[in-house]
C-alpha cells in the first residue's frame, strides 16, 4: 500500500514537494551568497587609501593614484588632499591618513608628534625637485640673482624697507617688486628660507602666499615686477608664462634649474629631495600595501612624465626593501638638509639600510 502511494498521486505529491523544498533551500543558499558577494564588493567599492600634504609633490602623487586607480578599474580609491607638507604631516600624526606627501624631511616637533601618537612611519624618497625663482618674461634685468640678492629680499629686515629692485642691486629698475610664494603651512616655504635666509620660516611677512603653486605663477605671469618661487613641475608646465632665474651661489656663475644641474649638484642651494611618508599600521592593509608598491615601481616614469627629477635605478631598489622591511625613521634627524645632493642622499640612506 506504501508503494502505491509512492507511484501514484500522492507520489506524485511528494515529489512535488521535495522538489519545491530543494529549490527552496538552493535559493536561500544562492540569496545568502550573493549577499555575501554584495558586502564584498561595497567593502571593495569602499575600500580607501587617504592621502594629503605637500603642493610641490602632488603632481606626482595624483599621477601614481590616477594610474592606480585605472589598473584597479575602480575597485579601490585614493583621496589627495593639498593641506601643504605641515598639514599633511599634522593630520599623518594624528592618524587621519594613510600617506604623506612632504618636499622636506620630516621635522623634531613633527616627529615627536608622531612619537606621542604611536605612528611609526617609512620615509621614501621619490624624486628631486629644483625649487625654481620665477619672474615675468618681460623682466630683462634679473636674469641671473645670486643667493645674496635673493636674502636681500626675502629675510625678515627686508620688511618696509627694501621693496625696490634698485635697492637689490643698483643696476636695476627703480621700480617696486612684487614677491609671491607658499606660505608657512608649506614644506617649500620651509626649504627657500632655510636655504635663502639661513633660517626656517625666517621670512618678510608682507608677501603675497598660496599653497597653490599654480596661483604664485599666474600672478608672476600677469606683473612685470613680480618674483616668486615655485617647484620645477609648476614652472615647467607654464614657461610660455614665467622665466626662470638662474641662481649663483656664490661661484660667479648663474645655474638654471634642469636635469643636469641636479645630477652634478651644481643647481644650489635650490636643489631638495621630495618624498612620501607611509604610516606603517596603515600599510598593513592590502590596498595600502599594494598602492605603495606600485608607487616605488611606477616612479621612475611618472616623475619625468610630470617634469621632475628621478632618483637612480638603484635609489627605488631601496626605496622598496626599505618598505619591505620597515626600515622605520628617517635619515635626516628632524633637519633641513641643504645643499644635498643626488649622491648625498643615497649615502644616508646607505648608511640606514646597512644599520
Amino acid at each position: 500500500m506504501g508503494s502505491r502511494l509512492t507511484n501514484g498521486k500522492g507520489g506524485r505529491m511528494l515529489k512535488s514537494y521535495r522538489f519545491s523544498l530543494m529549490e527552496g533551500v538552493a535559493f536561500a543558499i544562492l540569496s545568502v551568497l550573493i549577499g555575501f558577494v554584495g558586502i564584498a564588493s561595497v567593502a571593495v567599492a569602499g575600500t580607501t587609501i587617504k592621502i594629503d600634504g605637500s603642493s610641490t609633490m602632488y603632481p606626482i602623487t595624483e599621477a601614481v593614484a590616477e594610474d592606480f586607480q585605472a589598473s584597479k578599474k575602480g575597485a579601490i580609491k585614493v583621496t589627495l588632499g593639498v593641506s601643504g607638507t605641515v598639514g599633511g604631516f599634522t593630520k599623518f600624526c594624528r592618524g587621519e591618513i594613510d600617506i604623506a606627501n612632504a618636499s622636506r624631511p620630516i621635522q623634531k616637533n613633527e616627529m615627536k608628534a608622531c612619537n606621542k601618537a604611536g605612528i611609526q612611519y617609512v620615509e621614501l624618497p621619490v624624486a628631486f625637485d629644483a625649487l625654481t625663482v620665477v619672474v615675468n618674461p618681460k623682466n630683462d634685468w634679473s636674469k641671473t640673482m645670486t643667493v645674496a640678492e635673493l636674502k636681500k629680499m626675502w629675510e625678515p629686515a627686508a620688511q618696509g624697507k627694501i621693496t625696490k629692485w634698485s635697492q637689490v642691486n643698483r643696476k636695476w629698475p627703480d621700480e617696486p617688486f612684487k614677491l609671491y610664494g607658499p606660505g608657512p603651512a608649506s614644506g617649500s616655504f620651509d626649504y627657500f628660507t632655510q636655504a635663502i635666509i639661513g633660517e626656517a620660516k625666517s621670512s618678510r611677512s608682507d608677501f603675497t602666499e598660496f599653497e597653490d603653486h599654480n596661483a604664485v605663477v599666474q600672478h608672476v605671469a600677469a606683473d612685470k615686477n613680480a618674483l616668486g618661487f615655485v617647484g620645477f613641475s609648476y614652472y615647467a608646465e607654464n614657461q610660455e608664462k614665467v622665466r626662470a632665474v638662474a641662481i649663483d651661489n656664490g661661484t660667479g656663475n648663474g645655474v638654471y634649474p634642469s636635469a643636469e644641474a641636479i645630477e652634478d649638484g651644481t643647481y644650489q642651494p635650490l636643489s631638495r629631495p621630495i618624498f612620501i611618508y607611509v604610516n606603517m599600521k596603515a600599510a598593513e592593509k592590502p590596498e595600502v600595501k599594494e598602492f605603495v608598491t606600485f608607487y616605488i615601481k611606477n616612479a621612475p616614469s611618472i616623475v619625468k612624465r610630470v617634469h621632475y627629477f628621478t632618483l637612480p635605478p638603484r635609489a627605488y631598489t631601496a626605496d622598496m626593501e626599505f618598505f619591505r622591511t620597515k626600515r622605520l625613521g628617517t635619515v635626516f634627524d628632524g633637519f633641513i638638509p641643504v645643499g644635498l645632493t643626488i649622491d648625498d642622499l643615497l649615502k644616508r640612506e646607505a648608511r640606514l639600510y646597512e644599520n
